[in-house]
């Protein structure tokens, strides 16, 4: 079986050159009849690192909230161990291959959002870091498609960014944060942005840093373990009630971990709404009608919690993620899935990788 993705002519990139074959067609690996497309992994750009480290100090402003020495050092750790699988080709397909998954959707690592620092040198990263995605992606146009990062606090630069990430680098989506500089995505001055997102049909992938609400959350890999969720809700909440979803009516968003805390709870945002205006002033339909649009991955990591989004969201609009290479990551993807009781093979196939093929463009 095979999927195709759109042809498009193959273009090079100008910081690297990365050669780009967008008119490949994708196969189905190791003789399954469906395909597995992981929605959610990441790269790492040693370059990346070398322009931030040369920043002078009073530009090395970093929103992602405070961490206990221990939670550093245990994250320096990590970092070291797992380098390879963030940066090299062949060592990311030796693990796809172990866990049964034909595609990665690569997405840089959330470090790259770069959001506090200069306009101009947010720029810069952002097409160091797309190049050397499409690199990636280059050196095996079979089992990677990409997904790129933009300036987004500059929208006239988010745009052109954006603009060559479809056309020069042939990706497929944009990874955004659930805020900028603690600015809700709602509030940023973003409608340009939003709207050549829905323009051009690309899939954005809303995935948090760490958290605005730092204070309480040093500790325990809080930052982390609550702070992400609760930004995802936080970025959810003003999508639908600030009316985004009803005035982008046609963007596809994807929202990491399962969508955060919202996806679990949706009565609580649909109770007040025939009750309060404060709660309908933006929007002329009940909330849960455009949390309906949204898609949310996979991981989630129990087979409950993954069972209530498929049961309440549909199998349509949940899509496979690893969050690889990282410690939080969901280390059996498929048998995730399979292990929901009752789940149509049909169902399992589009949670698998179809939902994420039609999206991403590559059905």
């Amino acid at each position: 079986m095979l999927f195709t993705c759109s042809p498009r002519p193959a273009q090079r990139a100008a910081a690297h050159g990365p050669a780009t074959d967008h008119g490949h067609s994708v196969p189905v690996t190791n003789g399954k009849k469906s395909l597995t497309v992981d929605i959610h992994c990441h790269i790492h750009v040693p370059a990346a690192d070398a322009m931030l480290a040369d920043l002078p100090p009073e530009n090395q402003a970093r929103a992602y909230g405070q961490a206990s020495t221990l939670t550093d050092e245990v994250n320096h750790r990590l970092h070291e161990k797992i380098l390879p699988k963030l940066t090299d080709a062949e060592t990311r397909i030796v693990d796809m291959d172990a866990s049964g998954i034909d595609i990665q959707a690569i997405s840089p690592s959330p470090f790259y959002y770069n959001y506090a620092y200069p306009d101009d040198f947010t720029r810069s990263t952002c097409k160091l870091v797309n190049d050397t995605v499409a690199e990636m992606v280059g050196s095996h146009p079979d089992r990677f498609v990409g997904m790129g990062t933009v300036p987004l606090q500059n929208s006239e630069m988010a745009v052109t960014e954006l603009d060559r990430c479809i056309d020069e680098l042939g990706f497929k989506g944009i990874e955004i944060s659930t805020n900028v500089n603690g600015t809700d995505l709602t509030r940023a001055g973003l409608e340009a942005f939003f709207a050549r997102a829905e323009e051009r049909g690309i899939l954005v992938f809303i995935h948090p840093i760490g958290t605005s609400f730092s204070e309480r959350m040093g500790d325990h890999y809080f930052n982390n373990l609550i702070g992400h969720p609760l930004e995802s809700a936080l970025a959810v909440g003003h999508l639908v009630f600030d009316g985004y979803l009803e005035t982008y009516s046609d963007l596809k968003i994807c929202v990491a971990h399962g969508g955060g805390y919202i996806p679990a709870y949706p009565g609580r945002f649909d109770h007040p709404y025939p009750l309060r205006e404060d709660c309908r002033i933006n929007i002329p339909k009940p909330p849960s009608d455009y949390l309906k649009k949204l898609y949310f991955d996979t991981v989630v990591f129990s087979e409950h919690q993954l069972r209530h989004l498929i049961e309440i969201w549909g199998a349509d609009h949940i899509l496979l993620g690893t969050d690889y290479p990282y410690d939080m990551a969901e280390p059996d993807p498929v048998g995730h899935i399979k292990s929901v009781e009752g789940l149509s093979e049909s169902d399992r196939n589009l949670v698998a990788g179809g939902n994420a093929a039609r999206l991403l463009g590559l059905a």
